[in-house]
């Protein structure tokens, strides 16, 4: 059986396998229409009752100073009530969108020493803003050598915690909030550490460095989450001497509490630290699912290795299930509809890595929204998406999912990206039904 939706900008082809379970074989899209499109997918079923229902596209917002042939650098998102809101390094602002509406607010710019960084004249290391975490009303966002601290009611920056000098950023974080502790981690410090910060007196109280048990610097950090339930931290680690393509490490809450106010550990010596292998993975995105399942987006590096998202027992690190579904940076678990979301930015049509893992013309990919169903731990759809597309966060009142793209042709490496109809760049919106 093939179901196409043709006169939109979406094409999806499904099939039936030889052990009759219904799978989606192959996806495009065609004939773009206007970014307000709505988009419907039709999914596999017995007989002819064919389901309207599913995710979907629903519209395109622009972004100031984004357009066609712009390379459009931003990063996290999140959603804080009606509002969803990502970093953007080419306006060097948290831009905010209005989620009822889908419209664009306005970009919350820093000036003097609370300004964001920008893009800068370097690499990504040092350039922000980078990630963006809520915490109470206000927004935590990670910027180069500091922590901002966004009012988004106010529309301003209010503050801003140092947390180095050394002139690259602090990137992700998450929350503790039964203690009230932020989390965020300096991935290209040597060694990198994770700074801690008490959320009522927005003072550090406590860094941990990522030296591995052979003495040698981590090759850096990723996202990170806080488990309220059991009170540690996770964090993707991207490789250590005995498990050079990353690892899992657990932190216990206790033992950072524990930690002299104002000092610093090695992760190592944390009591109860914990640290499991994620195999060939180069893990990026982290997020707690139902249970204690703990979901690891992977971006491998490896040229021609599965994109694999893993999902562990966050308890004792045993491996769930591995799934060909990653590439992606960002990802996200959404408890209304029970499923991760992962902004697979670097997924390709064969599900292997392309060369070094990186997009370019010659070894193209072709960025999806990939959706896992978090209960059978599969996954359930894949939706085209625009380039560079590795930022996601869903709103779990709506349902509505947004994900930033770049345009069409930067960066290199997207080459269907027009075709499918993301050309200019923006923040794309999808429903999760």
């Amino acid at each position: 059986m093939s179901i196409i939706s043709s006169g939109t900008r979406f094409r999806q082809v499904y099939s039936d396998d030889d052990d009759g379970r219904c799978v989606m074989s192959r996806y495009g899209w065609k004939n773009a229409l206007a970014t307000s499109a709505v988009l419907a997918i039709a999914g596999c079923g017995g007989g002819d009752n064919l389901s309207t229902s599913g995710p979907h596209h629903v519209s395109d917002i622009a972004v100031p100073n984004v357009a066609a042939g712009v390379n459009f650098s931003f990063d996290i998102g999140t959603v804080l009530g009606s509002r969803y809101y990502f970093t953007d390094r080419n306006n060097a602002s948290l831009d905010e969108i209005d989620i009822p509406s889908n419209s664009f607010v306005k970009a919350i710019q820093g000036s003097g020493p609370l300004a964001f960084t920008g893009l800068g004249p370097g690499p990504s290391s040092q350039s922000g803003p980078d990630g963006a975490t809520p915490v109470g009303n206000l927004i935590y966002v990670g910027d180069v050598n500091s922590v901002k601290i966004v009012d988004p009611a106010s529309g301003v920056v209010k503050s801003k915690i140092t947390v180095s000098t050394t002139g690259v950023r602090a990137d992700e974080g998450c929350l503790d909030p039964t203690h009230g502790i932020f989390m965020i981690s300096s991935p290209e410090e040597t060694p990198p550490f994770a700074t801690f910060i008490n959320t009522t007196t927005q003072t550090i109280v406590a860094k941990v460095t990522f030296t591995d048990s052979a003495g040698q610097p981590t090759a850096g950090l990723e996202a990170c989450r806080y488990d309220p339930a059991s009170d540690n931290f996770y964090v993707n680690v991207d490789g250590s001497t005995a498990n050079p393509h990353g690892e899992l490490v657990k932190l216990p809450g206790a033992s950072i509490r524990a930690i002299p106010s104002g000092g610093t550990q090695n992760y190592t010596t944390l009591a109860g630290v914990a640290m499991y292998p994620e195999g060939n993975c180069d893990p990026t995105g982290l997020a707690l699912g139902p249970g204690n399942d703990i979901a690891v987006g992977c971006r491998e590096g490896t040229t021609g290795a599965p994109l694999l998202m893993q999902i562990f027992n966050r308890s004792n690190g045993a491996l769930l299930t591995s799934l060909n579904a990653g590439g992606g940076d960002q990802l996200e678990y959404d408890p209304p509809t029970n499923r991760y979301y992962n902004a697979a930015s670097r997924w390709t049509s064969s599900g292997n890595a392309s060369t070094n893992g990186a997009c370019s013309a010659a070894s193209p990919c072709t960025p999806v929204l990939t959706i896992v169903d978090a209960g059978t731990r599969t996954v359930v759809a894949r939706l085209n998406t625009g380039n560079n597309a590795h930022s996601v966060a869903v709103d779990p009142a709506t349902g509505l999912i947004f994900v930033p793209y770049s345009s069409a042709t930067s960066p290199a490496g997207c080459p269907a990206c027009a075709a499918n109809g993301f050309v200019n760049g923006g923040v794309s919106v999808f429903a999760a039904k």
